[in-house]
């Protein structure tokens, strides 16, 4: 009988930590990132890997990129912000480059146009325009087809593509004089 209690006893004491260990974990993947210890240099294939806790919070608007309504674009996450007045995400969403980037700055709607032939020859409509380089103008559009491809990289343009849905959210959005404030 001793030996089947012990076995009985071992059993509810690995269910135990079991239980526990789950628990730990649970706590440790909730915890916010200031209770967290100091990070270590990840190798290289320790980087590659991403648990749902270490993607960045897309919605959360580059602290950077200024205050009051705005629409943001970072260059190097090719995501665009829509910011109300308070400083709160209306919209969020990632665009295609063009092969021309804006400087990092701030700027404002220059001109707009409801409906244009791409420089790659594709139609686009909800264009806003908000800067130059090289005497190549920069904008936000929409492929009216739907596409996003990567344009040629042998030619300089300035299309940042969005969805038809964020194009139309953008031409609402960012009216004439509308700022406009371009991040890394």
């Amino acid at each position: 009988m001793a030996r089947s209690s012990s076995g009985f006893v071992a059993g509810l004491t690995a269910a135990a930590l079991a239980v526990v260990g789950f628990f730990a974990y649970q706590a440790s993947a909730s915890a916010p990132d200031s209770l967290a210890p100091p990070k270590s240099e990840k190798s290289p294939s320790a980087a590659s890997s991403h648990s749902p806790k270490d993607k960045p919070d897309t919605t959360a608007v580059p602290a950077q990129s200024g205050t009051g309504e705005r629409v943001v674009y970072s260059v190097g996450d090719d995501r665009v912000w829509l910011v109300s007045e308070d400083g709160t995400t209306e919209r969020t969403f990632k665009v295609t480059p063009s092969t021309v980037d804006p400087p990092v700055g701030k700027y404002v709607v220059t001109s707009r146009s409801a409906a244009v032939p791409g420089s790659d020859g594709v139609p686009i409509e909800h264009v806003v325009r908000f800067a130059s380089v090289d005497n190549i103008a920069i904008g936000f559009s929409a492929a009216v087809n739907g596409s996003m491809a990567k344009p040629d990289q042998a030619k300089k343009t300035g299309g940042i593509r969005e969805k038809r849905a964020d194009g139309d959210a953008m031409w609402e959005f960012a009216t004439i004089d509308k700022r406009i404030v371009v991040v890394q």
